[in-house]
């Protein structure tokens, strides 16, 4: 009984490493590309990731971090076009990112939809293979970066993470982000290396 234990408790402790692991990977490979809008390079584009609409159809307060950065970005010249990309496939979501933007003073001619970029390896994959990105900046919060950075990385779109934590969240929505992380940095790491989707 006790060698069985020690067997269950190996492969407990090997499955753990095996799900945590790309997380911890990404959160330390990816901390020096994790810039401030000020820090920013210049690039021509900059994606700004969905996070989500209330009932209402306004921006939940992430993504409206989010918008504001990447207005902040447009507005100091740091990037020339905004992509702000989503679910426009089951919700208005893109739709009110841009009109978002729109109040917060950048031109229309410098705000492009995404519609399908209903995740984050869809977003950059679509970047890349659809809209012809080069080079980029992803607008989202630090919980978030490692993960797109990563993903980016993947495709073979070089990117720098600008930070959109613009305020205290919540406690319990960090905690849950985080462990949200750990598992779908595990499923990114699989995407990019043993599926490898197709996005619509």
């Amino acid at each position: 009984m006790r060698s069985m234990w020690r067997l269950m408790l190996s492969g407990l402790t090997i499955a753990g490493l095996v799900v945590i692991g790309p997380r911890l990977y990404t959160a330390w490979r990816y901390q020096l590309k994790i810039v401030s809008v000020a820090e920013a390079p210049r690039a021509r584009v900059a994606i700004v990731f969905g996070a989500g609409l209330w009932r209402n159809g306004q921006p939940t307060p992430v993504l409206y971090d989010r918008i504001a950065t990447a207005a902040e970005l447009y507005q100091q010249g740091k990037a020339e076009l905004l992509l702000m990309s989503g679910d426009g496939l089951t919700n208005r979501e893109p739709r009110a990112m841009r009109q978002t933007a729109l109040e917060l003073g950048v031109p229309e001619s410098a705000i492009l939809l995404d519609d399908a970029g209903l995740d984050t390896y869809a977003t950059c994959w679509r970047a890349r293979a659809l809209f012809g990105v080069e080079g980029v900046l992803l607008v989202t919060q630090n919980f978030h970066l490692p993960r797109a950075l990563f993903i980016c990385d993947g495709l073979g779109l070089p990117a720098t993470g600008v930070s959109a934590d613009r305020r205290d969240y919540r406690r319990s929505s960090v905690a849950w982000w985080d462990v949200r992380e750990v598992f779908a940095t595990a499923y990114a790491w699989v995407n990019l290396n043993v599926t490898k989707p197709t996005p619509p």
